[in-house]
């Protein structure tokens, strides 16, 4: 099946394909999201089925809020790991859930916030000199993660050449089915490379089928709540709500990205005010129910621009997929099955997707690199994003490099002067 329209999609946003097409592609939705979402609540000590359940319920809320207009996912946010991780240990559950909620609090003021001030602002300080690099950072900064998925093996944290061979041969026929298939196979080289990555992985003894065989076949998901204790917890406010600005500006980061794949402006239409309370109301309806915090996926927009596939019927078909699976057991304990060294091997090609999506911005709107401004609004984003300089505050609160590199380039494009004196 050949593009047919003008921003190169297969199925635009509102379109719905066949339904063989549909459960294929939000299959390949399921799987992209399935590594990181799991990884989170196995990090923090939270119940893997339920941050499962959460990424779905959160995505159907999301799609809901922003009337079906932007094809997003919701999974596991990294961001709350070490803030989560403390509480979980220190007093449990109750604990977390109100950091979460907190967490989703912040973003409904900050979209009630844009409602009454507009949008209008945006395009003054995310020009395509600062959109460019930071969408570039966004998929490489995630490219020590797929390394390390691809090298080293997570039960003895040392290096295994078994996974750099399986990571590798996932990252080739990715690659081979991308560029020779065509019509419906054309569209899931991702599902396609993961399936044939897993054979490999297989081949090579890095599956363990111990958990699948004694998994039952259908298993509630163990949901906790805020409301098992009645004491409230403000350590747990004070050191997720924060970091709430720092998801916000990423997540800021993910709308440029989908604007310019898809080639809609999501800024305007359904609006900032509305895609940040779908992300707030995701995190809530998380925290009822067990799980972390949520917020919009970078490899399920990679999965989009490699596809061309756009539609918010795909990502709805993913989120709802992701609820059943939470309920069986068996199929769960399967996908978790799927090693690093699979997932690494496509997120070689996902993140490098990601990345080259900012490069096509910078192209596009043909920003010139021989003006100093540009180069010194640039160059501490690229570097500073990808190479994680971070800030990490004594209370546990960790502003990732991808943030301050948000920050600081909106700082710099603000207050550079247009020319420099050397050029005048």
């Amino acid at each position: 099946m050949e593009e047919k329209h003008a921003n190169g999609a297969i199925y635009d946003l509102y379109e719905r394909p066949p339904f063989p097409a549909l459960f294929g592609l939000s299959l390949q939705h399921l799987f992209s999201m399935f590594g990181a979402t799991v990884l989170v609540p196995l990090l923090v000590g939270l119940n893997p089925g339920v941050a499962i359940f959460s990424s779905g319920v959160g995505t159907l809320l999301h799609m809901l809020i922003t009337r079906g207009k932007i094809p997003a996912y919701m999974g596991s946010s990294f961001a709350f790991i070490i803030p989560m991780g403390s509480l979980m240990k220190a007093f449990g559950y109750p604990a977390v859930g109100q950091g979460v909620l907190s967490v989703g609090v912040v973003y409904l003021i900050v979209a009630l916030i844009v409602a009454k001030a507009g949008s209008a602002w945006i395009d003054r300080i995310f020009p395509a000199s600062v959109v460019g690099p930071i969408v570039m950072v966004i998929g490489l900064s995630l490219a020590s993660t797929a390394a390390q998925n691809a090298t080293i093996n997570s039960a003895t944290s040392k290096y295994d050449i078994k996974i750099f061979i399986v990571a590798l041969l996932t990252l080739a026929v990715t690659i081979l089915y991308n560029m020779c298939f065509k019509g419906f196979m054309g569209m899931i080289p991702v599902l396609l490379g993961i399936i044939t990555g897993y054979i490999f992985a297989v081949l090579f003894g890095l599956v363990d089928f111990s958990r699948v065989m004694t998994a039952p076949w259908f298993a509630l998901p163990n949901f906790n709540s805020i409301f098992e204790s009645s004491r409230f917890y403000p350590s747990a406010v004070l050191s997720m709500a924060p970091l709430a600005l720092v998801t916000i500006s990423e997540h800021l980061g993910h709308i440029m990205v989908l604007n310019k794949i898809t080639g809609h402006n999501f800024f305007k239409d359904p609006g900032l005010s509305h895609t940040l309370a779908g992300d707030g109301t995701a995190s809530i309806a998380a925290s009822l129910v067990g799980g972390p915090s949520v917020t919009s996926y970078g490899e399920n927009i990679g999965v989009m621009q490699m596809s061309r596939v756009y539609s918010v019927w795909v990502i709805g078909g993913a989120a709802v997929l992701a609820v059943l699976l939470s309920f069986i057991g068996k199929l769960s304990a399967l996908i978790e099955t799927v090693p690093g060294a699979v997932i690494g091997g496509v997120g070689f090609m996902l993140y490098g997707v990601i990345a080259a999506a900012g490069l096509q911005v910078i192209v596009d709107s043909k920003v010139d690199y021989s003006k100093k401004r540009n180069l010194m609004v640039a160059a501490p984003i690229l570097v500073i994003g990808i190479g994680n300089f971070h800030l990490q505050l004594s209370n546990g609160l960790d502003f990732s490099g991808v943030a301050l590199a948000t920050v600081i380039g909106i700082l710099l494009n603000l207050i550079l002067p247009k020319v420099a004196a050397s050029e005048k």
